[in-house]
Parts: structure tokens; C-alpha cells; sequence
């Protein structure tokens, strides 16, 4: 497949910064948005707009069906047999935290255990600590190596009989790693049956095909905005057993039967857990970015990935005084990069690039512990997406090589 046929799809790649052409490589922090998702969302406000599931006039109908719809397609997609267990929230973060407070703060108490790895994003390490801390749980935390490598002789021995909750990334959105969740899922269900399992895979679903189904995980978290649909939409899915014992996250319209002065009935699944009026427009415009992916297929999109990331990485190796993290092996990491000069602060990095009209991320990437980890405050970082090219990446080898002049390495 000839990926760059796909870059007229996506308007604001014809944008120049700084009199250069625009070089987005961080799609890891957000993903740019084709014109087909840009105008299911133009589509809905001009032409059905309306509240879903309330109304019986036809623009509800509409609304509701396509709403509906693309739940239908975000459930497919990750091969989800039940749409009941999909529920809609505002991005994964808020995933995360509907967990913590909805199942994490009547499931785990005083003396249970949480077990998470060191290299967590934020969203999945802050709502945990603050659970136990809020309930005397004990956090356990399982190292990395350099690579980004789960340690797991000290994964097997952190997980008890009192370990309730155990949550691990699919893809670190630093060093690009990629769990061997299937096998990570497994060691719980010998080691602590009783034990639930969360997933990250924020990075994961964007780029490569998952089947939630046979990861065996009970909680799977992911965002829409960062596989080519709009910000405000986010996908957690739990299984239905589990749900059914969960109390709502949100009060509010839409996620009750009835209502009555002293007592409340719940909806049906997933709208117990769907408060309030939704993100109809970003749904159905999410909608559409998994109808763009499904028909590039997802082995395409990994395939593509694997040969930029390769490139990129043979090309950084020749830059003096650069730092690539993360395993070399191709096979184990996906299309994200970070990397770092010597006594070179990353924001002085990506601002001269940026000059260059190349963007990347530099900071912690909301990966402190793990930045801890590395020996660093922070790294630059390049990610790639569908619409990247091994001439973007010769673009930013040559802004790299700027650097270094400049800095004299």
C-alpha cells in the first residue's frame, strides 16, 4: 500500500511553519484528522443534528443511529462481541478514573495491593496512588529496564493473594515497548485469580490490531483522538459481569430508569455509565475514523509503522552525541522514538526544529517515574502515524544534525 497517497486526506498537511512544509511527528500526543472525519462531524451539525435516545422525531432518530452506530464499529474494531460493555467517556483518562472510583474504591481497602508498572502514563499511575492512599492499599511498582522491558521474575512476586487490581501498558508511549499483554494476563489469573487486570492501550489500538477478547484482561482503556478521530472521546471497555456490579461514575439524565423522591433506578448497560448529554458529534466523527483505519487495515498500518520506525532509527544511530531509548528490536516496539542530546535540553531541541517546520514532543510525556528511571527530566520524542515518510524523517535527521552543529557535539 502507497501510504502517501493518504496524505491528501489530511488538510493540514499542506500547512507550512516557519516557510517550511509542515512535518508532524507527534501523533503519539494527538493524531491529525482526515477530511472524512472532519466532514461526518460538519455532517451531523448540518444535517441531524438533535439529543440521542430521548426524542422519537427524526432528527433524534437519526442522531441516535448514528451515535449507536459507531459504537457498533468502535466494538468490531476491537473485537468486542458485546456493545453493552462499551462505554463512551471523555478520553482515557477519564477511563482510568471511572475504574478507580466506580470499582476501585469498593473493591480495594486497607491492606490489598495494587501492582503497576514503573513506566505507566500518568492517567493510569496517578488515579491508583490516590486510591491507596485514600484506603490503605499497599502500591507495588515493578521495574523496567532500559528498554522499557518489564522485570518479570519481580512482576510474578509482586502479585499475592492480596493483589486486587494489576495495570499495565500495551505500548509505552515513551520507549514505544510493547507488553506481551496476553502472557502478562495470564501470570495474574495463575498467580491471583482473584485479581483484576487493566489494560492501557492508548497506544496500542491506534496502531496495530488488538482483540481485546483474547488478551484476558478485565478493564481496556483507549482514546479516540489519537487514531485519527476527534479530542473529547474515549473508549473504556469492562467486562459485563463486572459492569453489572458497578455503581453509575456520573448522576444525571440519560443514565437512570426511573426516578422517584427517595430512590433512583439505574438504565440498562452501557447508558448506566453514560450520563448527561454525550459528545454525540465526536462519537460519530470517532465513528468514522475506525471506518478509515478498518479499510486501510490495521496489518497495513503496523507494516508501515515498523518500516518507518526502522529507518528512523538506523538514520538517528549516525547523529553525534544522540541518545536513542528503547530497544532497537523492531518487532517489540512500535512508531515512537525518544531520544536525546547530551547536556542539551529537548525544549531547546524541538524549539530550533521547530524552525525547521518539524514538530516533536519534548518534556516528561507524563511519564515522570519512569523519566526517573532513564536518569532524565525529559526527552525529546518523535512518533509516527499512517501519514508519515522516510522523507520527513530525512528531514528531521537533517534538523538534528542542525542541532548539533550548533551545540558543537
Amino acid at each position: 500500500m502507497n501510504f502517501k497517497n493518504l496524505r491528501s486526506d489530511f488538510p493540514i498537511l499542506s500547512r507550512k511553519i516557519n516557510n517550511r512544509p509542515l512535518v508532524y511527528l507527534d501523533s503519539a500526543a494527538t493524531s491529525q484528522k482526515p477530511k472524512q472525519v472532519l466532514a461526518a462531524i460538519s455532517d451531523y451539525y448540518q444535517s441531524h443534528n438533535a439529543n440521542v435516545h430521548r426524542g422519537i422525531h427524526t432528527l433524534s432518530l437519526e442522531a441516535t443511529e448514528a451515535y449507536e452506530g459507531a459504537r457498533k464499529k468502535v466494538a468490531d474494531f476491537v473485537g468486542v462481541k458485546d456493545v453493552a460493555e462499551i462505554i463512551f467517556t471523555r478520553s482515557a483518562t477519564e477511563a482510568v478514573n471511572l475504574v478507580a472510583y466506580a470499582w476501585g474504591r469498593v473493591n480495594i481497602g486497607k491492606g490489598d495491593e495494587i501492582v503497576l508498572t514503573i513506566a505507566e502514563h500518568h492517567s493510569n499511575f496517578v488515579p491508583w496512588q490516590q486510591l491507596a492512599l485514600e484506603n490503605g492499599a499497599n502500591l507495588k511498582m515493578i521495574p523496567v529496564d532500559e528498554n522499557g522491558k518489564l522485570d518479570e521474575m519481580a512482576f510474578i512476586k509482586a502479585i499475592t493473594k492480596k493483589t486486587k487490581l494489576v495495570s499495565f501498558f500495551h505500548v509505552s508511549n515513551v520507549l514505544g515497548t510493547i507488553n506481551d499483554v496476553n502472557r502478562l494476563s495470564s501470570i495474574v489469573h495463575r498467580e491471583a485469580p482473584n485479581a483484576k487486570i487493566l489494560t492501557d492501550g492508548a497506544q496500542a489500538v491506534p496502531h496495530m490490531p488488538v482483540d481485546i477478547g483474547k488478551i484476558g484482561c478485565d478493564f481496556y482503556v483507549f482514546t479516540g483522538h489519537k487514531m485519527l478521530g476527534p479530542t473529547g472521546i474515549g473508549v473504556l471497555w469492562v467486562r459485563k459481569s463486572i459492569l453489572q456490579t458497578m455503581n453509575p461514575f456520573h448522576g444525571g439524565g440519560d443514565m437512570i430508569r426511573e426516578v422517584h423522591k427517595y430512590e433512583t433506578t439505574w438504565n440498562d448497560l452501557p447508558y448506566k455509565f453514560e450520563a448527561g448529554t454525550p459528545n454525540i458529534a465526536d462519537v460519530i466523527g470517532f465513528g468514522a475514523a475506525i471506518d478509515y483505519l478498518t479499510n486501510l487495515g490495521m496489518d497495513n498500518v503496523r507494516e508501515h509503522e515498523i518500516e518507518l520506525t526502522n529507518y528512523a532509527i538506523e538514520k538517528l544511530s549516525q547523529i553525534n552525541g544522540l541518545t536513542i531509548y528503547g530497544t532497537k528490536d523492531i518487532s517489540k516496539r512500535g512508531g515512537v522514538i525518544s531520544f536525546n542530546f547530551a547536556d542539551v535540553h529537548p525544549h531547546d531541541v524541538a524549539q530550533i526544529i521547530d524552525e525547521e517546520g518539524i514538530a516533536v514532543r519534548s518534556g516528561h510525556h507524563c511519564a515522570q517515574v519512569l523519566m526517573e528511571r532513564l536518569n532524565v527530566a525529559a526527552t525529546s520524542r518523535a512518533s509516527f502515524y499512517i501519514y508519515n515518510t522516510k522523507e520527513e524523517i530525512d528531514s528531521l535527521i537533517n534538523s538534528l544534525n542542525k542541532v548539533a552543529r550548533i551545540f558543537k557535539l
